[in-house]
């Protein structure tokens, strides 16, 4: 069996990660794309991504189907939204019914909000092996502290 890192990725933080924990595990990798685009600058960028998370929206996914069979490790990466992870992972989530599996989580933030968002990824994804978590403040400005923390916990985590 293998493993599967899905994320999605707003500003390209949690992409960074992503590619480094693939890339260290020599797992798939899959970034989730929404049909709509969130607004990107300014205000609009930060209501729009905490209206989603309050009313619970789940963005219609625009990728192709994942054969689940394949893989017994899944790594889900996000980015903190108003202390909970992103619309598109919620519907990841609703769409596949993830069961049985063995979860790491990751997330990326600009300072805080990671605890919160992990317990409310535990409790959607009730049913599966939580084996680790992790979390990274801004990726991106660190490059090099982040990539060595992303490598570390992925050659930990390794089956």
């Amino acid at each position: 069996m293998s493993t599967l890192v899905v994320y999605f990725s707003f500003t390209g933080s949690t992409k960074f990660i992503a590619e480094k924990i693939a890339e260290t595990m020599n797992a798939d990798i899959a970034q989730l794309k929404t049909s709509k685009e969130y607004p990107a600058d300014g205000f609009k960028k930060y209501f729009f991504g905490g209206k989603s998370v309050i009313f619970g929206e789940k963005p219609d996914l625009v990728n192709e189907p994942i054969d689940w069979n394949r893989y017994d490790t899944i790594i889900i990466g996000t980015p903190v939204w108003a202390g909970s992870f992103a619309p598109p992972i919620k519907s990841f989530i609703s769409q596949y019914k993830i069961r049985g599996k063995r979860i790491a989580l990751f997330a990326s933030h600009g300072g805080g909000g990671a605890k919160k968002c992990f317990a409310k990824l535990k409790k959607e994804l009730s049913g599966n092996e939580f084996i680790c978590e992790i979390d990274f403040v801004e990726p991106k400005k660190n490059r090099e502290g982040n990539t060595s923390k992303a490598v570390k916990w992925a050659r930990s985590i390794a089956v």
